[in-house]
């Protein structure tokens, strides 16, 4: 059962790292030029509020992983 739980666990991360990774838009060279680019509001539309909702869940997803990882080794 144990290596079950660490198998979902690393596809688990590797999702999770991919969603968080596609979020972040928008993000580089921008803040250098003095714009304040992360006082502006942008509602969520469409893919970027799914990706927004499967990052939360892969992230509730990991953490119950993680804890049931922890109490099957002990």
């Amino acid at each position: 059962m144990i290596t079950y739980v660490d198998i979902a666990l690393i596809i688990t991360s590797i999702a999770l790292i991919v969603s968080v990774i596609l979020q972040n838009k928008g993000v580089g060279l921008g803040g250098l030029t003095g714009s304040d680019s992360g006082s502006v509001f942008t509602a969520r539309r469409g893919i970027e509020k799914t990706l927004f909702f499967i990052t939360i869940g892969l992230s509730v997803l990991f953490f119950i992983l993680t804890l049931t990882a922890v109490i099957v080794r002990n």
